[in-house]
């Protein structure tokens, strides 16, 4: 059960910047994460996250859209935010990257399916996600002969961003939405070490 309740979406679309904003994540995601409707308890807070969320996610620069979301699934699953990592999973899957890919993450170090640029991002989202962060200079160094000082910006800002997503939801027990949910058992997430089940609807016996 969540420690604190999902503010209700029509409430939020009073305030048009909101709404707006809003309106762009039904349409990429088909729902809204209770992660920002929580958030809209405070709209100050909510307005610019949701930009924030855009600005490193959405916005294709120089770093693919693919392994963005490849880093942050890394990012959360490293610091065991299980909401997260569902969520940046299924969303990775919609980018049309590679289905083998977004499989075999968690062999990157070894598979042929990973460059090692995309290896050092995937290595440093992993270490930077441990307490203490365990990014040394030798791997930050190779980061930078792989990827220009704009694509590590990129690359940390989905590590940092997620950093603050992974204690909000782990902490709250943000509830885990219906189409994610779905789209876990259907690919069997639980068999390879997913577990939700604190973020899961508590039903009522």
């Amino acid at each position: 059960m969540p420690r604190l309740p999902a503010r209700p979406r029509e409430e939020l679309d009073i305030d048009p910047e909101i709404k707006a904003a809003l309106d762009v994540v039904m349409r990429n995601n088909g729902y809204i994460a209770n992660n920002f409707l929580t958030l809209g308890h405070v709209p100050d807070i909510l307005k610019p996250f949701l930009e924030l969320t855009r600005q490193v996610l959405r916005v294709d620069r120089e770093v693919p859209r693919e392994l963005k979301w490849l880093v942050a699934h890394v990012a959360s699953r490293t610091a065991g935010c299980q909401y997260c990592a569902l969520h940046t999973i299924s969303n990775g899957a919609k980018t049309g990257g590679s289905a083998a890919k977004t499989e075999a993450v968690w062999e990157y170090e070894t598979s042929p399916l990973f460059s090692d640029a995309e290896r050092v991002a995937l290595r440093v989202a992993q270490l930077a996600s441990l307490v203490p962060n365990m990014v040394d200079d030798e791997t930050f160094a190779e980061l930078r002969r792989h990827w220009s000082v704009a694509q590590c910006t990129e690359i940390m800002a989905v590590v940092a961003l997620f950093g603050f997503l992974n204690r909000w939801a782990d902490t709250i027990k943000t509830e885990l939405e219906d189409i994610p949910l779905d789209w876990a058992d259907r690919h069997r997430l639980a068999e390879h070490g997913w577990d939700g089940s604190e973020h899961r609807r508590q039903v009522a016996e």
